[in-house]
Order: C-alpha cells, then sequence, then structure tokens
C-alpha cells in the first residue's frame, strides 16, 4: 500500500490546478479517498477527528452485502441445474453457472451508475459522491436473474438522474435509489419483474449448464404461489429452504442466512440502526398475526407471521433498505414508528393487493415520503414537552 500510495502522491500534481489532467481532478480524488483515508484535517472551530467517514461507511455496507451477494450466486447456479435435472453437478459448476450470470449485472449497474457520477462530479466541480458504492451492489441483487442487462442499464440511469442527482447527490435524495430503480423497472417491464418464468435462468452459458428443463417444472417464487392460491390449505408448508434460501427469488433476497451474517456486521459496527431493524420485524410479525386472527381466507392472509418475514426481500429490505441513513428517519423515537410502519405496510399490501406480493418494495418507499414527518412530529412533542416543564420551572 505504501507504494501505491507514493504512486497517488506523484501523479497529484497532473490533476492539480493548472495540471495536465486538471479536468480530471474529482477523478483522482474519488479513488485516492476511496482507497486512502484523507489526510485533509480542519485548521479552526472544534470539529471530532475520526477515520470512519462517508465512504468507509459505504465500503462496510458493501462488505455486509457480500454474504448475499455470494450465496446468491449459488442459488442461481443451483435453481438452473435443478431445472434440467443435474443437480449432482457438484458445488464449482453450481457457482461457476451463477458467478457468470450474475457479474454482467454488477458490471453493468456499476459502469451506467458510477459513469453518470463520474460526468456530473465533472460538470459540477465537485467530488465524485461515494452514494452509488452501495446502490450498484444493491440493484442486482433485487432483480430476477433473467432480467435484461438494458433494462437494468436504463433503470439505473433513470435513479442516478432522477432520484439523486436532481435532488443535488448523496445525501439530498429523498428515495432509496435502488428501490426507485427496482420500482422503474417493475412497473416499466413488468414481465421482466415477476411471473414464473423470469426468476431461474433457463439457458447454458459459456457451454455451463448445457440441458433441457424438465418436465413439469415451475419456476414459481413461493410469494407468487400464496398470491394466487385461492385458499389457505393450498399454500406449501414452511419448509428450512426458505430459511437457507434454495428457493427461486431475486437474485441475493432469498437466503436468510446470508442476510443475517450482513445484519450481524452493520450492528456490530454501528453503521445500521438496530431500532429501524428491529422494528421493521416487530411491525411486521404483528400484522401478519393480526391477518392470521381476521384476515381473509386466502393462502397470504393465512401465511404465519414467520414465513411473512422469511420470504420475498422482507429480510433484505428490513436489513438493507429500511436502515438508509439518508432516506429514513433519523430522530431515535422516530426510528421506531418508521421501522414499524415499514413492516407493517409491506404484510398490508401482500394481503390485500396479490398483483403486488413484494410488498416491501413500495412500503419502503411510501415510508421514505414520511420519514421527514415522523421526525418533525417528534422534534416537535419533545419541544412541546421542554416548553411544559420551563412554564411549569417559571412558575
Amino acid at each position: 500500500m505504501k507504494a501505491l500510495r507514493n504512486y497517488f502522491d506523484k501523479i497529484k500534481p497532473d490533476f492539480e490546478e493548472g495540471g495536465k489532467y486538471h479536468a480530471f481532478r474529482s477523478v483522482y480524488e474519488g479513488f485516492e479517498s476511496f482507497l486512502f483515508v484523507p489526510n485533509a484535517t480542519s485548521r479552526s472551530g472544534v470539529h471530532i477527528h475520526d477515520s470512519i467517514d462517508s465512504k468507509r461507511i459505504m465500503s462496510m455496507v458493501v462488505i455486509a452485502l457480500i454474504p448475499a451477494m455470494l450465496f446468491g450466486m449459488y442459488n442461481v447456479g443451483y435453481q438452473h441445474f435443478r431445472a434440467i435435472g443435474q443437480l449432482d453437478a457438484g458445488f464449482w459448476p453450481l457457482f461457476g453457472y451463477g458467478f457468470l450470470a450474475v457479474l454482467p449485472k454488477i458490471l453493468v449497474s456499476y459502469v451506467v451508475g458510477l459513469g453518470i457520477e463520474f460526468v456530473a462530479a465533472q460538470w459540477k466541480h465537485e467530488e465524485i459522491q461515494e452514494g452509488y458504492l452501495v446502490t450498484g451492489l444493491l440493484v442486482p441483487l433485487i432483480v430476477p436473474v433473467e432480467c435484461p442487462l438494458w433494462i437494468i442499464a436504463v433503470a439505473v440511469a433513470f435513479s442516478v438522474v432522477f432520484c439523486k442527482e436532481v435532488f443535488g447527490g448523496t445525501g439530498m435524495n429523498i428515495f432509496n435509489p435502488a428501490l426507485v430503480a427496482r420500482a422503474f423497472m417493475f412497473f416499466a417491464y413488468p414481465t421482466t419483474m415477476s411471473g414464473d418464468a423470469v426468476w431461474v435462468a433457463k439457458e447454458a452459458i459459456f457451454g455451463i449448464g448445457a440441458g433441457h428443463v424438465v418436465d413439469g417444472f415451475s419456476g414459481a417464487t413461493a410469494l407468487g404461489q400464496a398470491a394466487t392460491t385461492a385458499s389457505a390449505t393450498g399454500f406449501p408448508a414452511f419448509h428450512m429452504d426458505m430459511v437457507t434460501g434454495l428457493i427461486p427469488g431475486s437474485i441475493g433476497e432469498t437466503s436468510v442466512i446470508a442476510i443475517l451474517l450482513g445484519a450481524v456486521l452493520l450492528l456490530w459496527t454501528g453503521v445500521a440502526s438496530w431500532k429501524t431493524m428491529l422494528s421493521v420485524f416487530v411491525g411486521g410479525a404483528l400484522v401478519g398475526i393480526l391477518f392470521n386472527a381476521i384476515g381473509p381466507d386466502t393462502a397470504v392472509a393465512r401465511m404465519p407471521w414467520y414465513e411473512h418475514l422469511c420470504l420475498g426481500g422482507f429480510c433484505f429490505g428490513a436489513v438493507f433498505m429500511a436502515t438508509d441513513p439518508v432516506t429514513s428517519a433519523r430522530t431515535e423515537t422516530g426510528k421506531y414508528w418508521y421501522g414499524f410502519l415499514i413492516g407493517g405496510m409491506a404484510i398490508v399490501i401482500r394481503v390485500l393487493n396479490p398483483g403486488f406480493p413484494e410488498g416491501m418494495m413500495l412500503a419502503i418507499l411510501l415510508m421514505n415520503v414520511f420519514a421527514p414527518l415522523i421526525d418533525h412530529f417528534v422534534i416537535q412533542r419533545n419541544i412541546n414537552r421542554r416548553a411544559k416543564r420551563a412554564i411549569k420551572f417559571n412558575n
């Protein structure tokens, strides 16, 4: 690392004002601050000096996403080889197939998103913002494996431009950019984001996984089955595959165990709020129990509360989306209400609108809108309480 540091110091003058590459100063600063802790410090006033900055926080979230990403790659291969009846192929063919299927989506997401971020930074003569480090990995993990690359590129471009840059960039956006990209794909290209045919890859990749889909194979997700089943008795019983993640679904959302590993890291490092995360699960569980008691006699309404929490993108959204520090509630009390309403609303959407069995996306985007209002009420309540104390003390 010392040699790399020396190299960056050597070429730095070329990117300073008057240097031959001064037009790309923000690009240099972006790579430098990503690799090294900035050595610039404040010279006056009272400040807290810490090695943890926003880039380091974003990098920690990316690390937390790695278990879900790696398992998602394996599960993509597992579902494909299961579809062609060759599950005995072994670990590496399954993982290799999933790796080749998922990697292009990650590359497209980062190339398009970071490309726009770089252009925006150059145009505004600002530093490159680090928010897309996380969004660039989130987007490929919340889409079906059969989602075309060009649709991901269009959705990423739409999200970065209209969800981030028009609001001023990272830290100014009111909606989660990854979920905006998913919502764009869901409503603009619904046949690529839902149904029975989009969750399992069917074609061979570079000769890996060649074969024909076995007769009677169904690639429907568990939530998709529940949404289209009229009676509660027609839905399959809970099984451990719903926890391990060996079921059809979005690439990174199926494994509760992999997501839990990421959650432990985020909570241990203090990057994510345990109040928001916990309240999402509490809200989802309580509303699930409520529908079990008084809901309609449908499979999705009678689904046990713990299945609601395990299926779809509920766990993934609770850990990696609801805890987004930019778009979530900021006050400590507000975090409880924000998370609880997300969890409850996700189950309400699942049960009452079978056309949107994956309610987590819409629930989080809806609560992104109300997060400032929740904080306002919490702050105003504290102000009123202190005002009453002051009046009582003065009297």
